[in-house]
């Protein structure tokens, strides 16, 4: 809050407390008239009675006009919500819906303040303070999980809302040239000399993290070790000249500027650039990866805002049916079960998919892979050499 907005809402919580003490005194004084009524009937005189009807009939008017006063001068909410580069699209849907939807029930305008990029970036922004998130939607746990770990959320955050924080979902998929010249069929085909890959970095983007980990698990979940796994990385990213900030920047390296044989992203994100006119073929690999996107309210930040009702509901709102179609509408895999069913038909199935827990589970894919100096660090090491 800035210094010149302070004031402002400073008086508006004095308002608001004098209001609820100006109400709790007016019903103390209508039970002293009820019980003095009750007295005065025993005998008194019409004229009596009608007096004390008359100041009753004030009271309740005075209560009433201060309770409802208090609803009626319910300020303005702003949301901050920071999300990662590919759900602009979806936002731009359901928060409009949400806001509605608040405003009937609540007699309330929200208004929302949003900020896109990659994941792993705007986790960052998060935690140093730059961004000061009431929301956010992420592109993995793993980010969720940093942020818990810097204090702005509290912990079993994940338990606090409907299937388990994941509230959108994807899988990789790998786009081809027309015609595919390179023959670029499944993953291992990635490794071929001569293939130019386009992807992220996992350094900035969440889009760059699962697709490592599916570069990894479709070798060690299905028969490798982790040296052939390494092995196989080493390869397909001495063939990834370029790493883009997120996924949004890769497509359009690929798409707009042209670069690059293979570009990996989302499944939703290939769907939604071929709906644009930049359509291309493209290969959801039968070993793939539950690219799972999840959504949490950050504690600290909402207390600080007193945002939390709101912010809660909104989070609330992103499962309901109404929202899910719009991720769904954009090719995200639902997770709301009524919508998934109405669109199971629009997903290619896929014959092994994996998850993060295959791989041991956020905490070890950290240290195993991410950490400073482990195992992607060792392969760009290997890759300038």
């Amino acid at each position: 809050m800035s210094e010149s907005q302070q004031p402002t809402q400073v008086g508006k919580f004095l308002i608001e407390g004098m209001q609820v003490y100006a109400v709790k005194a007016l019903q103390s004084i209508q039970l002293w008239y009820q019980h003095t009524i009750r007295s005065w009937l025993n005998g008194r005189s019409v004229q009596s009675f009608v007096s004390l009807f008359l100041i009753g009939t004030f009271l309740s008017v005075a209560v009433a006009s201060c309770s409802g006063s208090s609803s009626a001068t319910k300020g303005d909410v702003k949301l901050k919500l920071v999300s990662f580069s590919v759900t602009k699209a979806a936002h731009d849907q359901i928060i409009p819906k949400f806001v509605e939807k608040w405003k009937q029930e609540h007699n309330q305008n929200v208004t929302f303040e949003q900020s896109y990029g990659g994941s792993v970036a705007q986790t960052a922004a998060v935690i140093a303070g730059s961004q000061e998130a009431d929301i956010v939607h992420l592109a993995l746990p793993l980010d969720v999980n940093k942020i818990q770990q810097a204090g702005l959320i509290k912990s079993g955050w994940e338990i606090k809302s409907p299937r388990s924080g994941i509230v959108s979902r994807s899988v990789a998929a790998i786009v081809t040239r027309e015609g595919n010249p390179k023959g670029i069929n499944t993953w291992a085909d990635l490794a071929k000399d001569g293939v130019k890959v386009i992807a992220a970095n996992p350094k900035t983007s969440g889009i760059a993290i699962w697709e490592f980990l599916a570069f990894w698990g479709s070798v060690s979940l299905t028969g490798g070790d982790d040296t052939k796994a390494l092995d196989y990385v080493t390869k397909v990213y001495k063939n990834t000249p370029i790493l883009t900030k997120d996924a949004r920047e890769a497509s359009d390296l690929f798409f707009q500027k042209g670069e690059g044989d293979v570009l990996i992203n989302y499944e939703n994100e290939v769907i939604l650039s071929g709906k644009n006119g930049t359509k291309l073929p493209y290969i959801i690999p039968q070993v793939n990866i539950s690219i799972d996107n999840p959504v949490a309210v950050v504690d600290k930040n909402v207390d600080k805002h007193r945002t939390r009702e709101v912010a809660q509901a909104f989070v609330d709102f992103l499962y309901s049916t109404e929202a899910q179609r719009e991720f769904a509408k954009l090719q995200y895999r639902p997770v709301n079960p009524t919508v998934t069913q109405e669109v199971a038909s629009q997903h290619p199935p896929i014959q092994t998919l994996f998850t993060s827990q295959d791989l041991g589970g956020w905490d070890i894919i950290q240290k195993k892979f991410f950490a400073d100096g482990a195992i992607f660090d060792k392969v760009q090491a290997a890759k300038k050499a």
